[in-house]
């Protein structure tokens, strides 16, 4: 859960009350991350699966497209079948990153990683069980939505999901290590692929749901894009400057990796003034759906003021 000391507000936000609504939300998501995936034969890999899915963690990426689904005019209920599928195919991308092929890593969200708890081998399958499983639970749970814009979120979860998307960024995120010449514009592909992509798929789903238009969906791009950039630079930031027992997984792995981050290119503190300019940029997209946008906008200033 989040702490409220995290939560900076501006004078835009002062009569939204950011806590109480990732409070409400976050176990509107737990709950129904809990009934998508039931125990099942084989137990192992259905255990496996859930033992990542219900970690915990912010609950981002379902937030968004739930807040996107009702700023534009949607439910809950529309959009809550792809905020599931949105937190299971980031979790596949947890399991798999934490691999000794990747990263590396023995823990997430505090908790061992998966591979550590089943080994590698039931890791991968629970992370290729959830990614299928994700456009299996939008298909067959979406009520009420015409197909057609059902199509449209099949086709940018496997956008942002696939080698145009956080595959790529990921591929090129391994090519890159003990790389220290590294380019800011190749490390915006990486973090634009790897990060962005799905936030902005989290977002502009929510949109199309509810029968965003190609106007209003344009707009959530660029809300997202900037936003998922924004949200790369600070967790570069907490990388350097957290704990493990904060963050609830290791620290310090870019640097180990000799990796080109933000803050090795730009420092800590300009890296953080260009996160909180591209929440700015991010949030005066939303002006047009003026009180609506409170939600997206409180989102926005969390993800620079968060310390995990």
């Amino acid at each position: 859960m989040v702490a409220a000391d995290n939560i900076q507000t501006t004078s835009t936000e002062t009569k939204f009350d950011l806590l109480s609504y990732l409070k409400v939300r976050q176990q509107l998501c737990e709950t129904a991350l809990d009934k998508a995936v039931p125990m099942n034969y084989p137990d192992k890999i259905y255990e496996a699966m859930r033992y990542s899915l219900l970690a915990g963690g912010k609950r981002l990426r379902p937030i968004l497209c739930i807040a996107t689904c009702e700023m534009i005019g949607g439910t809950i209920e529309i959009s809550m079948p792809t905020a599931c599928a949105l937190e299971m195919i980031h979790t596949m991308s947890l399991i798999h990153d934490d691999l000794p092929a990747m990263d590396n890593d023995d823990y997430r969200r505090g908790k061992l990683t998966n591979h550590k708890v089943y080994g590698e081998d039931i890791a991968i399958l629970a992370g290729d069980g959830l990614l299928a499983y994700a456009f299996e639970h939008v298909v067959t749970e979406t009520k009420n939505v015409p197909p057609d814009r059902i199509l449209q979120v099949i086709f940018r979860l496997g956008r942002a999901t696939g080698a145009a998307g956080l595959v790529g960024g990921q591929v090129v995120d391994l090519e890159c290590e003990g790389k220290t010449d590294t380019s800011l514009e190749t490390l915006n592909f990486i973090h634009n692929h790897k990060t962005a992509a799905l936030l902005e798929a989290s977002v502009v789903c929510g949109g199309i749901l509810a029968g965003a238009s190609p106007e209003n969906i344009q707009s959530l791009s660029r809300y997202s894009q900037n936003i998922g950039l924004a949200f790369q630079i600070i967790d570069d930031i907490l990388d350097i400057t957290s704990t493990q027992e904060k963050l609830g997984k290791s620290v310090g792995k870019d640097l180990k990796a000799q990796k080109v981050t933000y803050p090795s290119l730009w420092g800590i503190e300009d890296s953080r003034q260009k996160a909180n300019q591209l929440i700015e940029e991010a949030c005066a997209e939303l002006k047009p759906y003026g009180e609506k946008a409170q939600p997206l906008i409180a989102l926005a200033h969390f993800i620079t003021s968060r310390d995990r």
